[in-house]
C-alpha cells in the first residue's frame, strides 16, 4: 500500500476491515432539505461542488491509518467512517449505473477492484453490522429494513438509501464523472505491522485535529499502555481490552440516542471509585496510568466499563419497554444524577420490582430539582448514601428514606427540594418539556379513575406530545377566551391549567383557533375531554377555569411527585 496513492489504487487487491474493537458506523443522514445537513448529506455535496468546479487537482479523501494484519489483509485504525461511506456510494453509484446499462469492461474491472470480485469483498465494517452490510449495500439482495438490530446497522441502510435516492435521477455523464471522481481521488495512507505505533499514531493525530470521544482516546491509552508494560500478559491484556470495546461499541450502538459515551465514561468513574464527585475522566484516568499498578486498573477498570454499558443497555432497552417506571425516569431525560444508583442497583443483581422502587424515587428528585431550580448542590445531599449503597449491603431503602426526607424536611440546608418550595414552583410557568412530562403522569391518573386493572399508557405512545396552549399566546378576536388584560396574560397564559397535551398534528390544527373549535376537537385524551366536562354549561374559557384546574393538577402532583 503506497503512502500517496488514489482510493482505487488503495482498495484494489486488498482487504480492509473495521476491526470490533472499533467504532461502528457513524455519520448520520438528513433527507429533508430543509434541516442542517449531516455528515452523509455533506459528503455528496461537497463531491458535487469538487465536479462544478474548474479545478485541475484530484479531490482529497483525506489520511487513512491501517495496520498490515497479514499480506494484503488491514484493519482501519483512523478514517474508517470516510472509508465505510466511500465503499457505500461507490456500490449506489454502480447500481445506479447497471440501471442504465451493463458495465463496460473497464467499469466491471474497477467495480471488482474496489467492491468485489467473485466472493472477495474489497471492504468490511464491524463484524456484527458486516452481514447486513454486504446483503444490503454490496450484494442488495436484502431489500427490507426488517432486523436492524443496531444504530449503525440502520446508518448503513439510511446512508445507501439516501445516495440511491440522489442518484436515481441522475444521467449518465453525471455519474461516469462522478466515478472518476471518487476512484482517482487521492489520499494518504500508513500501513503499520506494530500495533503499538498504531495506536500511538492514533492518539497523535486525534489531538490534533477534530477529537474522538474520550472513551476513543481511553481506549487507545489503555492498549497502548498495555503495550508499553503488560509483559508476558500483553497479548492476552489486548485480546481482552478489544473483546470488552467489542461489546462496548456493540451497546452504543443501540443506546446512544438515549445517553452519551463519555457520560458513561464518568458514569462509570463514579461507580469504580464510588463516589459521585469524580468528574474529569481524562485527568482522573491519565494520573492512574502513571502510577505502578497501573496494569491492574486497566484490567479492572476495562471489566467496570463493559459492566456499565451491558447494563444500560438492558436498561435503555429491554427493561424500560417492559416496565413503566423504568420507561418513565427515561421519558423524564435528563437523569445524570440517577445513572450511578442505576448501574449499582443491575451491577448488585436487584430485582427489577427494588429497581422500579429506585427509579420512581430517582425521578421524583430530579423532578424536584427541575422546577424548583435551586442553585443548592444536590451531589452532597447524595453521595454519603450512594456510597453506603454496595455490593455488601445492597439496600435501597436509604436512599429512598433519605429522599422522601428531604421533601419534607424543614432544616434550611436539606429543604431547597421540599414540598413547600415544590408548590411555588408549581404555580408559574414551566419548561415545555417538563410540562408534557407532567401532564403525561396527569393523563394516566384521569384514565385510572374509577377503572380496576387499569393499564398506563406510555409516553412513547404519545404521537409526537407537544403542548397546547389552550387559550392561546397571542389573543385571537374571535374569542371563546377570557379577557387579554395584563393579569391574565402574566398569571394564566402560561401556567399547567392552560397546559394541554395533545399530539403535533392535532397541536397544529387547532393553532389559534376560538375556543369552540378547539373545544370540539378535544376528544382523544382524559384531559382533553376534562376541558369539555369543564365548559359544558358555559363554552368560554375563563381565568376561573384556568385556576381550578391547575389547582386540580398541583394537588395531582403533590401527592406523586
Amino acid at each position: 500500500m503506497e503512502a500517496s496513492t488514489s482510493i482505487k489504487q488503495m482498495l484494489a487487491g486488498n482487504r480492509i476491515f473495521v476491526p470490533t474493537y472499533q467504532r461502528a458506523y457513524s455519520w448520520d443522514t438528513e433527507f429533508e432539505s430543509s434541516k442542517t445537513p449531516k455528515q452523509v448529506n455533506t459528503f455528496l455535496s461537497d463531491l458535487e461542488d469538487y465536479n462544478r468546479s474548474t479545478t485541475k487537482s484530484k479531490y482529497y479523501f483525506g489520511h487513512f491509518l491501517f495496520e498490515e494484519k497479514e499480506v494484503n489483509k488491514f484493519g482501519v485504525i483512523d478514517g474508517q467512517q470516510r472509508l465505510t461511506t466511500i465503499v457505500i456510494f461507490l456500490s449506489a453509484l454502480f447500481a445506479r449505473i447497471k440501471q442504465i446499462r451493463p458495465l463496460n469492461e473497464t467499469e466491471q474491472e474497477t467495480f471488482e477492484d474496489i467492491i468485489k470480485r467473485n466472493s472477495t469483498y474489497r471492504f468490511a465494517t464491524v463484524d456484527y453490522d458486516n452481514q447486513l452490510f454486504k446483503d444490503y449495500v454490496i450484494d442488495k439482495s436484502k431489500k427490507d429494513k426488517n432486523g436492524l438490530e443496531t444504530e449503525s446497522a440502520k446508518r448503513i441502510v439510511t446512508a445507501f438509501d439516501f445516495f440511491a435516492q440522489k442518484l436515481i435521477n441522475k444521467d449518465e455523464a453525471y455519474l461516469l464523472k462522478i466515478l472518476e471522481t471518487v476512484q482517482s481521488a487521492s489520499c494518504t495512507t500508513h500501513p503499520v505491522t506494530d500495533e503499538s505505533e498504531a495506536i500511538q499514531m492514533f492518539i497523535f493525530q486525534n489531538n490534533r485535529g477534530k477529537k474522538p470521544s474520550n472513551l476513543e482516546i481511553i481506549k487507545a491509552q489503555f492498549m497502548f499502555n498495555v503495550h508499553l508494560y503488560g509483559g508476558e500478559e500483553k497479548e492476552t491484556l489486548i485480546d481482552e481490552i478489544k473483546s470488552r470495546f467489542e461489546k462496548i461499541y456493540k451497546s452504543i450502538s443501540s443506546i446512544e440516542y438515549n445517553i452519551n459515551e463519555d457520560d458513561v465514561l464518568v458514569y462509570t468513574l463514579r461507580v469504580h471509585f464510588n463516589s459521585l464527585w469524580e468528574s474529569n475522566a481524562i485527568e482522573k484516568i491519565n494520573k492512574l496510568l502513571s502510577e505502578e499498578n497501573s496494569i491492574s486498573f486497566i484490567k479492572d477498570f476495562t471489566r467496570s466499563l463493559a459492566i456499565s454499558f451491558e447494563h444500560l443497555t438492558s436498561f435503555f432497552g429491554k427493561d424500560q419497554r417492559e416496565n413503566l417506571e423504568i420507561h418513565s425516569l427515561i421519558s423524564l431525560g435528563g437523569i445524570g444524577i440517577s445513572i450511578p444508583f442505576i448501574i449499582k442497583a443491575y451491577k448488585f443483581g436487584l430485582s427489577k420490582i427494588d429497581i422500579s422502587q429506585l427509579c420512581s424515587s430517582l425521578e421524583s428528585l430530579v423532578i424536584r430539582h427541575r422546577l424548583i431550580g435551586t442553585r443548592a448542590d444536590i451531589t452532597s445531599r447524595l453521595n454519603d448514601v450512594y456510597q453506603k449503597f454496595t455490593s455488601e449491603n445492597p439496600d435501597i431503602s436509604p436512599i429512598i428514606i433519605r429522599i422522601d426526607w428531604m421533601k419534607t424536611t424543614q432544616d434550611w440546608w436539606w429543604s431547597y427540594w421540599g414540598n413547600n418550595e415544590l408548590e411555588k414552583a408549581l404555580q408559574g410557568g414551566i419548561n415545555h418539556s417538563t410540562a408534557k412530562f407532567l401532564l403525561w403522569k396527569y393523563e394516566n391518573h384521569l384514565e385510572s379513575q374509577g377503572k380496576s386493572g387499569y393499564s398506563p399508557t406510555r409516553f412513547d405512545k404519545i404521537t409526537s406530545p407537544e403542548l397546547e396552549h389552550i387559550a392561546p399566546q397571542t389573543e385571537n378576536p374571535e374569542t371563546g377566551y377570557d379577557t387579554y388584560d395584563e393579569e391574565f396574560i402574566n398569571q394564566h397564559i402560561n401556567c399547567l391549567g392552560n397546559y394541554l397535551l395533545l399530539s403535533k398534528s392535532h397541536n397544529c390544527s387547532v393553532g389559534n383557533r376560538p375556543f369552540a373549535d378547539k373545544r370540539a376537537s378535544y376528544t382523544h385524551l382524559e384531559q382533553q375531554r376534562e376541558i369539555q366536562e369543564l365548559t359544558k354549561d358555559n363554552p368560554i374559557w375563563t381565568r376561573d377555569l384556568i385556576q381550578k384546574r391547575k389547582e386540580k393538577i398541583v394537588q395531582f402532583l403533590m401527592t406523586t411527585v
